[in-house]
């Protein structure tokens, strides 16, 4: 499901930006927005929600690639498709570069840890109740959603694996945690954690490997049509979630 997320906020994020040529500025203004009322609703939700979570699940996910590529790239041709010489309203992006951008992002990520630390609350997710702790918890989701694009991107299009060698490498990773996690001493926490943050860069690896021209290694499947069956395949997912979700409180209630 996460991975589904992820890469659906890699093509949604793009259709929006790119596609639809809205630019990074202002679809980053509106799916921020976007996260902010979907985190409200399940804030106040008093019990756990599937629909609800992963609803804010993808926002982030959606959110975090259009602030990632509008941290690291600019208005140079090489950002722009289709012979484009702009893309959207406002400014274009800060241009700062894939590493220059995930440094910021480690840092915002480690600080909200920290903060997290400091109040003596939980990392286990189980035990995230209170109102302060899932409002740590949903920044850290967004940076890390944010910070996994920004690494996601990297790999596409810097790091020349490519976008299938880059989605290949991130899949090795995520073998290494799994096995991992039969090694007692690996806290399943910092597992999940890790985890978390490199499903990102895979989301973002396959959505590209999707999405992108076959000129530079992708499927040339469209933003549109990927996203569209994504989306599918995520609400799936989710009502299967949800009907698991009340057969345990039926159970309970029995």
């Amino acid at each position: 499901m996460k991975i589904a997320a992820t890469t659906l906020g890699e093509t949604a994020g793009d259709l929006f930006a790119q596609t639809l040529k809205l630019g990074y500025f202002l679809t980053t203004v509106v799916l921020f927005l976007i996260f902010v009322v979907t985190l409200a609703v399940q804030l106040r939700s008093r019990r756990y929600n599937p629909f609800f979570y992963w609803t804010v699940i993808l926002s982030t996910s959606t959110a975090g690639t259009t602030m990632s590529d509008f941290m690291n790239r600019d208005a140079s041709a090489k950002y722009l498709s289709g012979g484009a010489t702009s893309l959207g309203w406002g400014p274009q992006g800060l241009g700062l570069g894939y590493p220059a951008g995930a440094a910021i992002l480690i840092t915002l990520l480690l600080a909200v840890f920290g903060v997290w630390k400091s109040t003596g609350l939980t990392f286990s997710l189980r035990d995230i109740v209170t109102f302060r702790a899932e409002a740590l918890f949903w920044a850290a989701i967004l940076v890390s959603n944010t910070l996994g694009t920004s690494m996601g991107d990297f790999l596409s299009d810097s790091s020349g694996l490519g976008y299938a060698g880059g989605a290949l490498l991130v899949t090795g990773a995520l073998a290494v945690l799994v096995a991992l996690m039969r090694v007692p001493a690996v806290p399943n926490v910092l597992l999940f954690w890790i985890a978390f943050v490199l499903t990102r860069p895979l989301g973002a690896t396959a959505g590209d490997f999707l999405t992108k021209p076959l000129a530079k290694g992708g499927l040339d499947l469209g933003t549109a049509g990927s996203s569209a069956v994504l989306l599918a395949a995520l609400i799936g997912f989710t009502v299967h979630a949800q009907l698991r979700e009340r057969r345990g409180a039926v159970s309970l209630e029995q």
